[in-house]
């Protein structure tokens, strides 16, 4: 059983839109924003500490991580890794 004590690393992109930060991670599809980086950041902790309070109350942490693609075979449950980061031309039809 995960206990809320475990600590996970996960991915997260942080992106300039503007006068904002977004943090986004694909390991829980969560996203935020903040008027600086250290905000995005802090808001993001937050944020993703309630998803997995609001699972974890609900009872399905484990359902909705394992549909997100991570591995909970041991004690700490492992995120998916984002592989590689790019920019791709793709045609934009306006």
């Amino acid at each position: 059983m995960m206990k809320s004590s475990n600590n996970t690393k996960i991915s997260v992109a942080f992106i300039k839109e503007g006068n904002q930060f977004v943090a986004y991670s694909p390991a829980l599809d969560l996203s935020t924003c903040g008027n600086t980086l250290t905000e995005a950041r802090s808001r993001f902790a937050e944020a993703a500490k309630l998803f997995f309070e609001e699972l974890k109350r609900k009872g399905t942490l484990k359902i909705v991580l394992k549909n997100l693609g991570w591995k909970l075979n041991g004690a700490t449950p492992i995120s998916p890794l984002i592989v590689a980061q790019g920019h791709q031309n793709i045609p934009v039809l306006m």
